[in-house]
């Protein structure tokens, strides 16, 4: 037993150490890549790619399940996009609720006799519908196949444009958003195939008519915790990863891709519970086995503002799931590790992915409980344990705060500096007990994968603000 103690100790220790380090590493990465980025913004012409013939169509992709509270504030929102040549498919995923009836009403919409091929596969598709208010709405009605990843699928066989930007419903991009990530694709078209941009946690704002109008921190704690954790996963660890080209996730909410690409590999995997994280693996595992030069990039300046979380069980529930979708794109993709093919992806990112992510809430917790065990059997000094806690938080702290003022350095969406100072105090909190619920709710997370429950649980959410009008 105390042999076991002494070296679960040592190993908690090493483990933070190497963590702590390697998130050092990532944040000195991101501020250049991000001093780098912002000196480009300099010489952006948006100007060029609205009015260039060359600019490509987009697809939006929008999978609504259930979305009757604000289906109709968020289609405004996205139809309103600054950009030239935009086509907007919502993909009603089966819903029990009146999505369509809303989406009918408001938009005209009418059966349309348009080509569907069923390129990829997704659950039975019930009629496709035009709208005549907004020629550039589609909406395709289709059986509820389970997954945010089957309703998606059923998009992609209906887009007809070359690259297709996937976007939640109960989210908002900023109008510009669209032409600054594709500014990143056609930077090098032949080698970029995927973008992911930045999402920002919406809860607090001013929303009008789907519109954002003014950013606000959120008032409630576990919102504005949320707040940081996105800031650091986005403009650290992202921003980090993608300077070495091993990104190894591109969001849900706000992702281009190129769609001969995703067809390629079969489209989404239609019971892939984290369907975002698995794409951009099996992507990577494509691009490599076929000798592709290619670039899958993120850029931290196109916003999409979505809704978090506001209470602890759809939090819990959040997390879980994330910890699930982890497990299930790793286990199957666990034949890329270490193997020469997939380069630095199956070298790094993918190892990083299963010792600092998916192992993460175990070794926290077997090492939570060894060391008060050898503290409570006297084999741990008290001088040392109080160190390794202070020494622990510290560095995690450090790193949160690095993505605030990252964050306000560069893109100041929290121009009062009362609410940065919020921001910087949350920071000192976050890691305590914050930091031990995450790890009971991610280990929930393995429990459910391991006995098979593999359940979309519904997040409470309060929607968008009612729209005036719909045919502006």
């Amino acid at each position: 037993m105390l042999r076991f103690l002494t070296i679960s100790n040592i190993t908690l220790f090493v483990y933070y150490l190497l963590s702590n380090i390697v998130y050092l590493a990532l944040l000195i990465t991101a501020i250049l890549k991000n001093a780098a980025h912002r000196a480009r913004l300099a010489s952006l012409r948006l100007e060029h790619l609205r009015t260039s013939p060359f600019t490509p169509p987009v697809t939006l992709l929008v999978p609504a399940h259930n979305e009757e509270q604000f289906i109709v504030e968020s289609v405004h929102s996205l139809l309103a996009i600054d950009y030239p040549d935009l086509e907007v498919i919502v993909i009603n995923d089966g819903s029990v609720d009146s999505t369509l009836e809303q989406l009918k009403h408001a938009y005209g919409l009418k059966p349309a006799k348009l080509l569907y091929i069923q390129q990829v596969p997704s659950a039975k598709i019930h009629g496709i519908y035009r709208s005549e208010l907004q020629p550039r709405l589609i909406v395709v009605d289709k059986e509820a196949g389970g997954s945010k990843a089957d309703a998606v699928n059923a998009g992609l066989n209906a887009a007809t444009s070359p690259y297709v930007c996937i976007v939640d419903a109960d989210s908002i991009l900023e109008r510009d958003s669209l032409l600054r990530i594709m500014a990143g694709v056609l930077n090098d078209p032949a080698r970029v195939m995927a973008v992911g941009g930045i999402v920002r946690v919406l809860n607090g704002s001013r929303v009008v008519a789907g519109e954002l109008k003014e950013v606000r921190l959120p008032k409630g704690a576990l919102e504005i915790l949320q707040v940081i954790e996105y800031l650091r996963a986005f403009l650290i660890g992202r921003e980090a990863w993608s300077k070495f080209n091993m990104l190894p996730i591109i969001s849900g909410a706000f992702g281009v891709f190129r769609r001969d690409l995703v067809l390629s590999i079969g489209g989404y995997r239609p019971k892939a519970v984290g369907e975002d994280f698995d794409l951009v693996v099996r992507a990577h595992r494509y691009l490599q086995e076929t000798d592709k030069d290619y670039v899958i990039e993120f850029i931290p300046d196109p916003t999409c503002w979505t809704e978090v979380p506001a209470d602890l069980r759809s939090l819990a529930r959040q997390r879980a799931r994330w910890h699930k979708g982890l497990l299930d794109t790793l286990w199957p993709n666990r034949d890329m590790i270490f193997r020469t093919r997939y380069g630095r992806v199956g070298s790094v990112i993918l190892p990083y992915m299963w010792l600092f992510e998916f192992w993460a809430p175990i070794i926290e917790a077997v090492g939570y409980g060894t060391i008060i065990l050898a503290a409570v059997l006297g084999m741990l000094s008290r001088e040392f344990f109080l160190q390794f806690l202070l020494y622990g938080y510290a560095f995690a702290t450090m790193i949160s705060i690095g993505s605030v003022l990252l964050e306000e350095m560069t893109y100041r969406r929290y121009s009062d500096w009362r609410e940065v100072a919020r921001l910087l105090l949350f920071c000192l909190v976050e890691h305590f007990p914050y930091r031990q619920m995450t790890m009971i709710w991610r280990l929930q997370g393995i429990w459910q994968y391991l006995r098979g429950d593999l359940k979309w649980r519904e997040m409470k959410r309060t929607g968008l603000s009612p729209t005036p009008s719909t045919t502006e």
